[in-house]
């Protein structure tokens, strides 16, 4: 096989024509290193070098609009600033123009609803493992498509079960980096297996948080009670809600063990994308009457109000 070694212009013209999945999605995006934003999804690309791709050496947010409101915005910012700081790793340019390129790419998007994705790497410079290659940290912005789930997902409720793949030590699950294999595992179990949400448990048996959610649970006193976040990502979704529900019901931080899960009158999965959503089977068996429980509808209701009332307008 004879392979063709090409010019630049040949280059980007077969670039465009490649076959590219997805593509539709794409509504607009950004690198900080080009400095503009661009709507065509054949032209998204990382530098293979860069070290958020060979080597997970990268933190992300994810946020989302709903009805051009962008929802939390400080929050995942506050917690990228953290996270990149627990990796010895800082943006680019200030978060308050990392705020603003968010913002303007969202509003490139056209759209009412969508999310944003931003993905702050070490850079390019090498394919080695020091990050002492990589002189300038990496940027990209992106905002593509948002589907919400039927609401037949929050009138019904949805499945969970107990992955196979246990949760993060507990030094990286409260880092929001981009190794995200044991996440990608849990997913492909739950689809393999036919539920909707895998949960993972630590290494003492603990429950720790779902792929890319977080778990709590009402236990038979009413009380809303939370893993520990010691093997998991505090998430936005989860602390604004116990920040909205202020005194409505009582709150406790604690280790939870599985036999609790069969026992709570509700479970709640709590993410950016589907706020809160009642789990009413786990392993096949009911929760409770298998019916969303009124703190699952009440957490998902002071959420959408939230949005609408503090959501910052594109």
């Amino acid at each position: 096989m004879t392979i063709p070694v090409v010019d630049s212009e040949t280059y980007v013209e077969k670039l465009r024509q490649a076959w590219r999945p997805g593509g539709e999605k794409v509504l607009a995006f950004y690198e900080h290193r080009v400095g503009a934003i661009c709507k065509d999804s054949k032209l998204m690309l990382m530098l293979w070098d860069d070290h958020l791709v060979h080597r997970g050496d990268a933190v992300f947010e994810t946020m989302k609009w709903v009805d051009r409101k962008m929802y939390q915005l400080d929050a995942h910012l506050k917690r990228m600033q953290r996270s990149g700081s627990a990796i010895f790793l800082a943006p680019p340019c200030s978060i308050e123009e990392v705020r603003e390129i968010t913002m303007e790419v969202a509003r490139a998007a056209g759209t009412d609803l969508g999310l944003v994705r931003i993905l702050l790497g070490r850079g390019p410079g090498g394919f080695g493992i020091d990050p002492t290659e990589c002189p300038v940290p990496s940027m990209y912005v992106v905002a593509y498509a948002f589907k919400p789930k039927p609401e037949t997902y929050w009138s019904e409720g949805v499945t969970t079960f107990r992955t196979g793949i246990p949760a993060k030590q507990s030094w990286i699950a409260t880092i929001k980096s981009t190794d995200y294999l044991p996440n990608v595992l849990m997913k492909r179990e739950a689809l393999e297996k036919g539920y909707d949400y895998p949960l993972c448990f630590d290494a003492q048996n603990f429950l720790a948080e779902g792929a890319t959610e977080n778990v709590c649970l009402v236990d038979a006193a009413g009380t809303l009670v939370v893993p520990e976040l010691t093997s998991a990502l505090a998430g936005t979704t989860l602390m604004r809600a116990i920040e909205l529900l202020g005194d409505e019901l009582p709150v406790a931080f604690r280790k939870v063990g599985e036999g609790e899960i069969y026992n709570a009158r509700e479970v709640i999965i709590l993410g950016t994308t589907g706020d809160a959503v009642a789990a009413v089977r786990y392993n096949g068996k009911p929760i409770h009457d298998v019916k969303p429980g009124p703190v699952a509808r009440r957490m998902r209701e002071l959420l959408q109000a939230d949005l609408r009332e503090n959501g910052e307008p594109l």
